[in-house]
């Protein structure tokens, strides 16, 4: 079925990208442990962090960045379990979460850099990965298997 609608010189069935649909989910996971990780830091240590909230690059206080990061760490682990599937709403999705993700650490990024710019440089990794190769995911569901 899927070799009838494949463009002319595309391959059809299982390739070799399909190991970026697997990295890219598992990318997404880590980036949203990390993103937990800082909400929760943000949420119950609020010295821990190199400047005041104030200095942020948009004024708002530590509890607010951790529920922020903690929505977004939780947004991001089930994107990223959905991504490892194929399916092209959870391609959609996870991109504009990734997008927003990366958006939320580049202002974040005077709190604390090193775990900023990880985080980002991972959803750029996951961006790239779900736009390019994506759809190879479909191919790891057991129906298209079959």
């Amino acid at each position: 079925m899927a070799e009838q609608y494949a463009r002319p010189g595309e391959p059809t069935g299982l390739t070799k990208w399909v190991g970026w649909v697997l990295f890219t989910g598992i990318v997404m996971m880590v980036s949203g442990l990390i993103s937990l990780i800082q909400g929760f830091v943000a949420l119950f240590d609020d010295d821990f962090y190199l400047v005041k909230a104030e200095s942020l690059a948009i004024d708002l206080n530590y509890t607010t960045w951790g529920w922020i990061l903690v929505a977004f760490g939780v947004l991001l682990l089930g994107a990223g379990y959905a991504v490892l599937f194929g399916y092209l709403w959870a391609r959609f999705i996870a991109l504009i979460i990734v997008f927003v993700h990366a958006m939320i650490n580049l202002t974040f990024l005077a709190a604390y850099p090193i775990w900023s710019i990880i985080a980002i440089a991972l959803d750029l990794i996951a961006v790239y990965a779900i736009a390019v190769h994506g759809a190879e995911g479909k191919y790891l569901r057991r129906s298209e298997r079959d």
